[in-house]
């Protein structure tokens, strides 16, 4: 009898075991986890801050007009779920500190008329820029070796990258980067 009461003991615990463990592999895998944080390896400051970019009304923007500013450049697309999961958060942050030196700055992988209507629908309130082959470019430029969507890179006022995520950011992450650098 002992044995039998000793194995069902086991036997319980080693459920009780696996159930705790099939919980915290849930928890890691299937979790929305916030994006890696750090300055952007492969960051190539020069070039990215020369570049320029067309406009929705297709006039050259250069990325250096903004240096002096907090500056979040957000690369992204209207077809991008994650990217649109993002923009109202940026929407308020630029709205709540753009007085104080916040500058966002779109960099929209799409058509012209596919960023016009979305950021029509979303209230975008910053500028948005276009490109194609020039944008990836640019991402590259800016750290993003995969290419993935939504990058995003924070610079401090003297242009330096204090951070660069991939993946959609909350709007309280972006808010605890952004404000002790105004």
């Amino acid at each position: 009898m002992q044995k039998g009461v000793a194995g069902r003991t086991a036997l319980l615990l080693f459920v009780a075991l696996g159930f705790a463990g099939a919980g915290l592999a849930t928890r890691h895998f299937l979790a929305p986890a916030e994006p890696p944080m750090g300055p952007p390896s492969g960051l190539r400051h020069a070039e990215f801050w020369a570049a320029r970019l067309p406009d929705l009304a297709n006039r050259q923007q250069a990325m250096a007009q903004w240096q002096g500013k907090v500056v979040v450049v957000n690369f992204w697309a209207p077809w991008c779920p994650p990217c649109r999961r993002e923009i109202p958060g940026f929407v308020a942050l630029q709205e709540k500190f753009g007085d104080q030196g916040l500058q966002f700055v779109g960099v929209a992988l799409d058509r012209a008329d596919r960023v016009k209507a979305y950021a029509t629908q979303a209230g975008i309130n910053y500028p948005l820029l276009l490109g194609g082959d020039e944008a990836v470019r640019l991402g590259q430029a800016a750290g993003n070796r995969l290419g993935g969507l939504p990058y995003t890179v924070v610079f401090d006022r003297s242009g330096n990258a204090i951070a660069a995520l991939t993946g959609a950011v909350p709007q309280t992450r972006m808010q605890t980067l952004v404000q002790p650098l105004l």
